[in-house]
């Protein structure tokens, strides 16, 4: 069973789609291939997953396109969020004017 997607070959991360344990052997397919990553934290579902290790300061990618900066060292295996990310993703409006 695949517990995390990947979306784009650039991609330094993976969409969670099933809740992740630290420990566990996380498969997902990409590009034909069947692919593992060793969780090394618990990974909430629908969050991020660490594809690669990546350094403070990093671009992380996901879509293909960069959605932000490594706020520290995330290895390989790590739950990437808001604790470890720097989002440059635009954020909605949480509020609209009638």
């Amino acid at each position: 069973m695949y517990g995390c997607v990947k979306l784009h070959e650039k991609d330094t991360v993976a969409t969670a789609i099933l809740p992740i344990t630290s420990g566990e052997e996380v498969h997902y397919r990409f590009g034909g291939q069947e692919l593992t990553v060793k969780a090394c934290t618990d990974v909430p579902v629908y969050h991020k997953l660490a594809l690669v290790d990546l350094k403070k300061g990093d671009v992380v990618t996901k879509y293909g396109q960069k959605i932000g900066y490594a706020l520290q060292d995330i290895p390989k295996g790590a739950h990437v969020h808001t604790h470890n990310l720097y989002s440059t993703m635009p954020k909605e409006a949480s509020t609209q004017e009638e």
